[in-house]
């Protein structure tokens, strides 16, 4: 019971971070350097890949699969949390925070693969 109230949780926050790309856009496109092309495709793409997945995780049949697609995903973006701990200037989120956020990234890589489990 309590591994399913936590993956419902997971999903939850997964979502609404997905639906975070689409209301704070600006936020999320200046996160990635300025090199980076089509920041704000990739900002929009990124929401719909959060919020998809993160329904996907609720049901059973596509649960599993989710779940290691959404580790993969977190991995892949964990370059951008790098880049916003070494740039906090640029930032109105304290310093601290965003270097706390990097650790914290592998415990929710932990937290969907734990609760993905069959």
């Amino acid at each position: 019971m309590i591994k399913k109230v936590f993956l419902y949780i997971f999903a939850i926050l997964f979502m609404l971070a997905g639906i975070g790309h689409f209301l704070l856009d600006d936020f999320f496109i200046s996160s990635m350097p300025d090199w980076v092309p089509q920041r704000p495709l990739i900002v929009y793409v990124s929401g719909v890949v959060e919020i998809v997945l993160g329904a996907l995780l609720i049901y059973p049949t596509t649960r599993r699969k989710a779940g290691i697609t959404i580790a993969i995903f977190l991995v892949l973006v964990f370059p951008v949390n790098i880049y916003m701990a070494f740039h906090a200037e640029n930032y109105n989120t304290p310093e601290a925070a965003l270097w706390i956020r990097l650790p914290l990234q592998f415990l929710l890589i932990w937290w969907v693969i734990k609760v993905s489990k069959r």
